[in-house]
């Protein structure tokens, strides 16, 4: 693997600190040092500006249309698109004293700390501000967002003068006309401004935004409004060795047409919205925790993955979805991809069903638009989309939207697995029945025979380094699996959910044995040597020796033409070695071993998805040093910058698999025929980890140390499989020996 860490924030298990200003980091810190709840979200740039940034705040479930015209006229092309776009900057700060603005690119200052806090969400920024005129000033910035009360931001600014009194003048305010990096523009159109509020509303989805103002401030003061702006502007004076405090609270509600704007909430004060987040951010680290101790580098980067996890995504509403780049950056437009079916929705299955359902509900609440799709490509069901917002698809790349058919297939095995692990059989028996129905009928009429059986040609699978290929074989796995998945339940409905699922699909038993027998002679290529070919021809590609490309050259895409990045062997990520993850009951260990061998040798992991995938692998065939060293690149893509993108954003698959890889790859937790199953190894240089895992209504932990394995289970006891053997946890913990297994 070409790519290397590197390293710039201070290592420290509860927090993510950057000791000392380098302006060179400032666009990769605002994305570390980002905030969210679901809700909202915003970037960790300076509150009073400066220097090279970009000033996000975004709302969640928030969208833009916009008209794409493409190069052809050709069927299926994308002919509209939607974004996420910049919302109202919350945070518009200035500050200066005596006459002197702050600005850290051209101001003198010294002890500069930013540190953002695991236990309550809150992030402080603090220095010592070096003014011509009045000498040293303390300032300390804080700022977070409520996770009780979601539609609420906190900030507190404290100035000290430790040299003489001075004058200060501050502005807090909220700046509605923040530009969409993509597009270059300002949709937004003002509505209202006055009483403290402003209304903007979206300009081709008639989505609006309420942002009420309240703030706290000695001195004197005046308002200022201007055309998408509300500002607030303070004079008052610093009296030398005598804190003085300034607040903000601002409360941004969204409606859709249609929809009556809510009351406004109270605006709590800045400690008591900080103590609540303390409470529920523990609540959250008491369930949901991981704890590695004798590794401080991936106990530090598992934590701040299950922080962003939490915060971007709660289950708050249907609308919402995991964003590739959650509520952190711009790139991907704010778009859901495949990927939050197959990588973030483990973690929330085995930690907060419930929002596991919602994500489900989202992509029920979105099938008719998957059925639009199917139809704009001439085929039948429901075709999900690649990329989008709406639930339309939203991504304008012909070989990504058309060839893609992860989402739908991925939806399938999400369905599967949240039935399975939860035992909610009436969302599966019901909603779920209908997407599957919808999706076989996709997978039916997007595949097609020939004299070696049913495949699927014209395709592009999870390495999209190879497209407008036939029988990729994870395409071909998953499609055979959702066939199955669909034709069972269907056949599994008692009459009157059968007749449910008649009046709302139409569906006959003539279709039903069309997707069994087009399963059962699904198309797959394997050598003499349990090897899988990724699809047909792959096997003669030309070969390249991943390891040789310089890291310098990476991300490829900015570096190789896009012809040259499809020639050879080279895989993205995973195709497969995912198959094999996913469902990997059904495959022997010689095969995953083969497999493992042959292909990651030529994975070059340009997808943050990559590397957790080959760790949980790695660890299951042994491989304890590899699984490591993908493990930290997983935990630590963002904080680290290992593909030198997090100036974009952080990357919300890689920080979920990063969980994956802690539960699946060292715990060796499967849940496969109805029973969670424990294969836990302990790394040699650890000296100790713990998990948890939610199955129905108990909650197992598991407690990995070189004295044992303890396991308890709180609520309802369930049998688990420890090393093969059956056990049962109880609410007081039990020891059990640790069985090593040497590096194979």
């Amino acid at each position: 693997m070409a790519k290397s860490a590197d390293r710039y924030f201070h290592v420290d298990s509860d927090i993510i600190q950057e000791i000392g200003y380098d302006p060179r980091y400032a666009l990769e810190s605002e994305s570390v040092f980002s905030l969210a709840n679901e809700h909202m979200g915003v970037r960790g740039y300076f509150d009073e500006g400066g220097g090279e940034s970009l000033r996000g705040f975004y709302l969640g479930g928030v969208y833009e249309k916009q008209p794409y015209q493409p190069e052809s006229n050709y069927l299926g092309f994308v002919r509209n698109t939607h974004y996420m776009p910049a919302a109202a900057d919350c945070l518009l700060t200035s500050l200066s004293v005596a006459g002197e603005t702050l600005n850290l690119d051209a101001c003198e200052f010294s002890d500069y700390i930013r540190t953002l806090r695991f236990a309550d969400g809150v992030l402080t920024r603090s220095f010592c501000w070096h003014t011509r005129q009045a000498g040293r000033v303390l300032l300390k910035f804080e700022r977070l967002l409520s996770m009780d009360h979601p539609q609420l931001l906190a900030q507190r600014i404290t100035l000290e003068a430790l040299d003489s009194d001075a004058e200060a003048l501050l502005e807090m305010g909220i700046d509605g006309n923040n530009v969409h990096q993509t597009t270059g523009t300002c949709l937004w159109k003002e509505t209202l401004n006055a009483d403290n509020q402003m209304i903007l509303e979206t300009g081709t989805t008639g989505i609006s935004a309420r942002y009420i103002l309240y703030t706290r401030c000695p001195g004197s003061h005046r308002e200022i409004r201007r055309h998408r702006l509300l500002l607030k502007r303070f004079t008052f004076k610093l009296t030398k060795n005598k804190p003085v405090s300034a607040q903000r609270i601002v409360c941004v509600h969204t409606v859709y047409p249609g929809e009556t704007m809510p009351p406004a909430a109270e605006p709590l004060e800045f400690d008591v919205l900080r103590q609540e987040n303390l409470e529920s951010w523990n609540r959250f680290w008491h369930h949901s925790d991981v704890r590695i101790d004798g590794d401080p580098e991936n106990q530090q980067g598992i934590r701040y993955c299950l922080f962003q996890l939490h915060s971007t995504y709660r289950g708050l509403s249907t609308r919402n979805n995991i964003g590739a780049k959650g509520l952190t950056g711009e790139v991907y437009n704010g778009h859901a991809f495949w990927d939050t079916e197959t990588y973030g929705l483990p973690f929330y299955l085995f930690s907060d069903p419930k929002a596991a359902k919602t994500l489900l509900e989202y992509r029920y609440r979105t099938l008719p638009q998957a059925m639009d799709r199917a139809k704009e490509l001439g085929l039948e069901g429901a075709c999900y989309p690649v990329a989008t917002l709406d639930g339309t698809e939203a991504c304008t790349l012909w070989q990504h939207s058309s060839l893609q058919m992860q989402p739908s297939t991925g939806i399938a095995y999400a369905i599967d697995k949240y039935a399975a692990v939860t035992g909610d059989t009436a969302f599966l028996q019901a909603e779920g029945a209908q997407m599957l129905v919808q999706i076989a009928r996709y997978l039916y009429s997007r595949g097609d025979w020939n004299e070696q059986g049913f495949g699927f040609y014209g395709v592009m699978g999870p390495d999209e380094f190879h497209m407008m290929v036939s029988n990729d074989f994870y395409t071909n796995f998953m499609g055979k699996k959702a066939l199955l998945l669909a034709a069972d339940v269907a056949s599994s409905l008692n009459e009157t959910q059968r007749d449910a699922l008649l009046k709302a699909t139409d569906i006959d038993n003539t279709e039903i044995e069309n997707w069994r027998k087009a399963a059962r002679s699904m198309i797959f290529i394997q050598r003499g040597d349990k090897v899988f070919e990724q699809h047909e021809g792959y096997f003669n590609l030309p070969h390249i020796d991943v390891r040789q490309i310089p890291k310098e050259e990476f991300p490829l895409y900015a570096h190789w033409s896009y012809d040259r990045i499809y020639r050879t062997d080279m895989l993205k990520q995973p195709d497969v070695l995912m198959a094999m993850l996913l469902y990997g009951e059904d495959f022997t260990r010689e095969e995953k071993a083969k497999n493992y061998a042959y292909y990651e040798p030529r994975c070059v992991h340009e997808s943050s998805l990559s590397p957790a995938i080959h760790a949980s692998l790695a660890a299951e065939l042994g491989l304890r040093d590899e699984t490591l060293r993908f493990f930290a690149f997983a935990t630590r893509l963002d904080l680290d910058n290992y593909n030198r993108n997090t100036n974009e954003g952080l990357h919300l698959s890689s920080v979920a698999a990063a969980w994956m890889t802690i539960i699946q790859g060292f715990g060796g937790a499967r849940y496969e025929n109805g029973q969670l199953s424990l294969n836990p190894w302990l790394p040699r240089q650890w000296q100790r980890f713990s998990f948890a895992m939610q199955v129905r209504s108990s909650l197992v932990r598991v407690d990995v140390s070189a004295h044992g394995i303890s396991l308890s289970c709180e609520g309802e006891a369930i049998p688990v499989l420890l090393y093969g053997k059956e056990i049962l946890p109880q609410a007081q913990s039990i020891r059990y020996p640790l069985e090593e297994t040497r590096d194979a």
